[in-house]
């Protein structure tokens, strides 16, 4: 059988383990995947033991002290300085499926990443979000809570991608946009009232994607759905890296169809 699974710290609300086997079933593949809970400061004594897996996914804390361990790295991987798949046959090999995951859910839920978007937060998630903005061709503004933490960021975006890309506060937005994207937690459970932004820049918006996938719909969504917009959380973005990371493990296709039965699945766990 071959052996897979998650790292990282803590794991306790991971979903990965449901959805992964609901894709192994599919390719009818004799594979398990676990959560591998690994402390901080541990993970150096413990990457021997993670070589002899089939492959795994790294989550937070760990997508970027992984890289060190690695023995080449995708250019995706490279590009966002984060990994969250690894595949392991003769070396060690770090991929990021974040992107392939956020694009095609987006693409899935008809919306258009290559025009006007707006971006809430500049963490992890969020710079992943924006990398593949730039790389769509879009006019990226970036909102955030501290422009000043946030600027080398921006200017880092700038200098890589020989693009302008506008830095505001969430009190100095305006204007329309193709698409908002939450890449912040504001509006994640237990939270649930809580929203990033105004119900006058959400207005503005042709369309709203959301990361938080616990609960479905966010205040966000909420507000956004009752003036009509175009909608989507990051459950299908979570199913979509999960189902890329098997195509890279052992090449894996899915279709749309399986996609949607493995979200509709998960999504009855969330409740």
């Amino acid at each position: 059988m071959e052996e897979y699974g998650l790292i990282g710290c803590p794991l306790g609300h991971s979903l990965s383990s449901v959805i992964h086997t609901e894709l192994f079933k599919i390719n009818s593949r004799n594979a398990s995947y676990k959560l591998i809970e690994i402390p901080l400061n541990e993970l150096n004594s413990r990457i021997e033991d993670l070589k002899r897996l089939n492959g795994f996914n790294v989550t937070i804390p760990y997508k970027t002290d992984i890289i060190q361990h690695l023995d080449a790295l995708s250019e995706k991987a490279e590009l966002f300085g984060a990994v969250n798949t690894v595949k392991c046959s003769d070396k060690c090999t770090g991929y990021n499926t974040d992107c392939t995951g956020f694009t095609s859910a987006v693409a899935g839920a008809g919306m258009e990443l290559g025009k006007k978007v707006l971006l809430l937060g500049a963490g992890g998630v969020a710079r992943m979000i924006a990398c593949e903005a730039l790389i769509a061709g879009a006019e990226l503004t970036v909102a955030v809570r501290n422009k000043q933490k946030a600027q080398p960021l921006i200017e880092e975006l700038s200098d890589k991608f020989k693009k302008q890309v506008t830095l505001c506060s969430f009190e100095e937005i305006s204007g329309e946009y193709d698409l908002l994207v939450n890449g912040t937690p504001v509006g994640m459970f237990p939270n649930t009232n809580n929203c990033p932004v105004s119900e006058n820049v959400i207005k503005n918006c042709k369309s709203v994607f959301d990361t938080i996938y616990n609960p479905s719909k966010t205040k966000l969504l909420q507000i956004a759905e009752q003036n009509g917009l175009i909608i989507s959380n990051g459950l299908s973005m979570l199913v979509r890296q999960a189902a890329a990371a098997q195509e890279i493990w052992y090449g894996a296709r899915f279709s749309d169809e399986e996609i949607n039965r493995v979200i509709t699945i998960t999504a009855e766990q969330i409740k």
